[in-house]
């Protein structure tokens, strides 16, 4: 029997890539890879224990799993890399952290195509 959701899923996952995404540089120390992100944004809200609560946004990067663990990569995504995102005249760089007490990344997707992972604004400079 054929699973529509995931064959959904699936073209669902390739128009993003292909109308939706644009090219990053994901980087794990010395290695880098150019791969291609739809771009998002994740709220969270974060206790600091007395009573006040911190608002807070970050920039997420969808991308197809395996663009990333069959590159140079070779993993998921950890905590510390970075990402570049060149923007017309700018380039941005991120890093890849937690949000709050969550990972730094989840699959954006129950068949685990797509990545979504958290990133902060670290740098930014003309290109």
């Amino acid at each position: 029997m054929r699973d529509l959701l995931a064959e959904g899923q699936k073209w669902l996952s390739g128009q993003l890539y292909q109308h939706m995404s644009r090219e990053i540089i994901y980087r794990r120390n010395e290695l880098s890879v150019l791969i291609r992100a739809t771009i998002g944004k994740s709220m969270y809200d974060q206790d600091d224990g007395e009573g006040i609560v911190t608002r807070s946004q970050v920039r997420d990067f969808l991308i197809n799993t395996r663009d990333l663990t069959t590159s140079i990569i070779g993993s998921l995504p950890k905590a510390g890399d970075t990402i570049v995102e060149i923007d017309d005249e700018s380039e941005f760089t991120y890093e890849v952290m937690s949000m709050g007490s969550e990972p730094p990344w989840r699959y954006s997707d129950p068949f685990r195509l797509k990545l979504r992972i958290h990133a902060k604004q670290v740098y930014s400079q003309p290109s």
